[in-house]
């Protein structure tokens, strides 16, 4: 363990009916960080330090992952929302400045959207409203061949098998090849991601988040239009994600009612935040702080 390390706290959250594995370090206001798929805490190490020099940071495993509870469902976007809702009740806030990339972007929109009032602040690293993406997934011919993986992951039992049976390889590939800075996924820190995935019921969680995606209910409301989104909103998108198509950025100033703010990184694939870090801290420090 570093020296960083030791100073991160980690704490279990009563949330939701389930217990919600979290690292938090710094006081002040709170700042929650939302992780994506295949990732769980860890994915933040680089802005907790940074964040935590003027803010109380919160990163949880979300709801199926690494040391976080692993019930058999609840893995529908509304039911993973108020997972955060409460946890932010939990820790003794009213409402808290929300990050979240990947599976964790999703979450905030859609917290957004559905509770306004537990937000002060909405950051989002490459990940899209969760209806745009319902629609480009079914209209865009580009997206499904970038997406084809949601498509796998549908059928029962087999991913998880045939993932656990590859581990390594597919830990590697589904981060370090996706990467357009590949020195952002060390051997060791692959290592660190496949011991967290080798847990448990983490493999048959993380499936449910996209075979929830494709539930009818979920499909239906992918074509209905929004609430619109009425606080301030930053938007940092690698220019280089193989896994999301840049029309999901288009018209997003539309579906915000606030002050927005929409960034595109070049040389930067999917896992923004731990490509550009340096970046991403001072994004993410000036618009919380401002």
């Amino acid at each position: 363990m570093t020296e960083l390390e030791a100073r991160w706290q980690h704490l279990y959250v009563e949330t939701n009916q389930i217990h919600l594995h979290s690292v938090t370090q710094g006081e002040g206001e709170l700042v929650v960080l939302l992780h994506g798929f295949p990732e769980f805490w860890y994915a933040w190490r680089y802005q907790i330090p940074a964040l935590s020099r003027y803010f109380k940071v919160v990163v949880p495993d979300l709801r199926g992952y690494n040391d976080s509870d692993k019930p058999e469902g609840g893995y529908d976007l509304d039911t993973l929302s108020e997972d955060i809702r409460g946890l932010i009740r939990r820790l003794g806030y009213a409402k808290a400045h929300i990050v979240g990339h990947d599976w964790g972007g999703t979450i905030a929109w859609n917290l957004a959207q559905k509770f306004p009032e537990c937000i002060d602040r909405l950051a989002i690293l490459n990940a899209p409203p969760p209806h745009r993406f319902v629609q480009e997934l079914m209209s865009n011919l580009d997206q499904i061949r970038r997406s084809w993986f949601v498509f796998a992951f549908q059928v029962p039992g087999v991913p998880e098998w045939l993932i656990q049976n590859n581990l390594k390889d597919f830990v590697r590939g589904f981060l370090r090849e996706h990467a357009v800075r590949k020195g952002a996924f060390s051997a060791e820190e692959t290592d660190i991601y496949q011991a967290a995935l080798e847990k448990p019921g983490v493999l048959r969680s993380a499936m449910n988040y996209y075979r929830q995606l494709l539930q009818p209910q979920e499909l239906i409301s992918g074509w209905m239009r929004p609430a619109p989104i009425d606080v301030p909103t930053l938007v940092l998108w690698g220019r280089e994600d193989s896994f999301l198509s840049h029309k999901l950025v288009d018209g997003l100033d539309r579906l915000i009612a606030a002050p927005f703010k929409l960034r595109l990184v070049s040389d930067c694939g999917h896992w923004i935040q731990q490509e550009v870090p340096q970046l991403v801290n001072r994004e993410l420090l000036t618009f919380l702080r401002s």
